[in-house]
């Protein structure tokens, strides 16, 4: 005897609409005066250039020598512990400032993509004004001294 096959019945259903999730909205920012904006632009550039021309004199100067022409020796040995001690010690120091000085870049660079989005002069995490004393001699800072403070706090 050969079994019967059962079929499934589906009904039809009126298709389900689906709400779409609208992103995070964040609080609406005043954005700063263009005349404002172009004035925190230009100074971001100069410093962009002071930092970059920085960055290139280290690498220069430092960390694209070898161990023998850093320490001036011909031979290319160290007579001495200390001097290889020191040599090392100068090494670090500038691969210590370069990566600092990359990092500022790199914040140089975020801060004018900020003010092409017209976002710039707010804290990044309570979205408050950024002093514009604090602009003016950090302008690549992201957040307001009280986020700041928090943030090393931890």
């Amino acid at each position: 005897m050969a079994k019967a096959k059962r079929t499934k019945r589906i009904k039809k259903t009126a298709p389900v609409r689906k709400k779409k999730l609208s992103a995070v909205k964040k609080p609406k920012v005043k954005k700063l005066p263009r005349p404002v904006l172009k004035k925190y632009k230009e100074l971001l550039v100069k410093e962009r250039e002071k930092v970059g021309g920085g960055l290139s004199h280290i690498a220069e100067t430092t960390l694209n020598r070898s161990q023998r022409e850093a320490s001036g020796d011909l031979s290319g040995y160290s007579y001495h512990m200390a001097d290889m001690a020191s040599d090392d010690y100068e090494r670090e120091f500038s691969l210590g400032r370069a990566t600092d000085e990359q990092k500022i870049l790199y914040l140089i660079d975020e801060a004018i993509k900020r003010i092409e989005d017209g976002t710039y002069g707010y804290c990044l995490q309570c979205n408050k004004p950024v002093p514009a004393k604090r602009l003016a001699a950090l302008p690549y800072s992201e957040l307001c001294i009280d986020c700041q403070k928090a943030n090393e706090g931890k």
